[in-house]
């Protein structure tokens, strides 16, 4: 007793260290396997999140459809067609049937109620902006000031689009595939619509949007007459060098590129205009951004100007100085931006020859203001 009084540290000492050897392994395989499971369910809650999430867009989706209806219904016929794109390089088993089937999205077709339907009338693809975004009554004003002028509009809703499901949604491929996509929806006007003139075709397309505008004109400069980039994402390279690891991982997951661009530079290059420029022709082109840019830093715009200029190029631009809007300035409602979308109408109408030009503020506001 004497030698436990004595040595009872050391002897707690020594019953922990027995008490380790003994006990500890299957305590912390147990604590292994209770994190394993805490592991898979946390993936679980996360998938089945993003699910209701991809459903939820479903809803929204549908609810703009109907406002479409009642913002432009008046003045155009609004139609959702249902096309076709190249087929999908990523899934996951390319052998199974229909694997290599093109792949189907939806476009909005925007028709002016008061056009001839004898005669044939300049058509403009209209990409939407946003890594995952869609064409929404965002873009109401813009598309009753091209009604009005009688422009016959698709909107394209792309791979990688959201109120599709999850499917659409991660066969997103940026600055690739879609590209073609809007392409394909270019070509089913023309093989469709009897009244869409073939020979008065442009594009016009604002940040996401504006690459996709871009790239179509250095793929198929034959193919459009004219072609508008308002604040184009233009160099990706940089552009992950500014953003956010949420927004960089947009781009690495493993459905989409799959690869930072640390580790896949070339890829980030072939989908960046800037990179592009040695393909741009002669298509006429316009470009605008602003200084004050908070999603597109003004940097990549200079990149692709500077670029373009380095290559002997012809085309047109401006770098509006803090213009209220930011991002988005030139398609507020403020008055700024009014005058700045009607040059872009001016620019257009110079090439495509629309029935109803809009030259003026007064015009536009006439036309995309009830």
């Amino acid at each position: 007793m004497i030698f436990i009084r004595k040595n009872r540290h050391f002897l707690l000492f020594l019953s922990a260290i027995l008490f380790s050897l003994v006990f500890a392994p299957s305590l912390s395989s147990g604590m292994q396997a209770d994190q394993n499971k805490e592991s898979e369910e946390l993936k679980l809650l996360k998938r089945e999140f993003e699910s209701l999430q991809h459903r939820l867009d479903v809803v929204e989706k549908l609810i703009d459809d109907v406002l479409w209806f009642h913002r432009v219904g008046d003045i155009c016929h609004v139609d959702k067609v249902r096309i076709t794109g190249p087929p999908n390089p990523h899934v996951k088993n390319p052998t199974a049937m229909g694997a290599k089937n093109p792949i189907k999205f939806y476009s909005y077709v925007f028709i002016p109620k008061d056009i001839d339907r004898s005669k044939k009338y300049p058509l403009l693809v209209f990409p939407h902006g946003g890594v995952h975004g869609d064409f929404t009554t965002y873009h109401t004003h813009i598309i009753r000031e091209l009604m009005s002028q009688h422009y016959i509009v698709i909107a394209p809703e792309y791979r990688g689009s959201t109120g599709y499901g999850r499917s659409i949604y991660e066969m997103i491929d940026y600055g690739g595939l879609e590209v073609k996509d809007n392409y394909w929806a270019r070509n089913y006007m023309i093989e469709n619509y009897t009244i869409v003139d073939k020979d008065r075709v442009g594009i016009i397309g604002w940040s996401h949007g504006g690459l996709i505008a871009l790239m179509n004109i250095f793929d198929h400069p034959e193919d459009y007459q004219v072609a508008f980039a308002g604040v184009p994402v233009s160099d990706l390279i940089s552009r992950m060098g500014y953003a956010t690891d949420r927004y960089r991982d947009l781009y690495s997951a493993d459905y989409h590129i799959g690869k930072t661009a640390r580790e896949d530079v070339e890829e980030y290059r072939r989908r960046s205009p800037a990179y592009q420029v040695h393909k741009f022709q002669n298509t006429p082109l316009l470009i605008h951004t602003s200084t004050n840019d908070e999603d597109v830093n003004v940097l990549e715009v200079e990149h692709l100007i500077k670029a373009l200029k380095a290559e002997g190029k012809k085309f047109e631009y401006e770098i509006f100085q803090d213009a209220p809007g930011g991002h988005s300035f030139d398609r507020m409602d403020l008055m700024l931006a009014k005058k700045i979308r009607v040059k872009i109408y001016k620019f257009l109408a110079k090439h495509l020859n629309p029935d109803n030009p809009i030259q003026t503020v007064e015009a536009l506001m006439k036309a995309g203001y009830r």
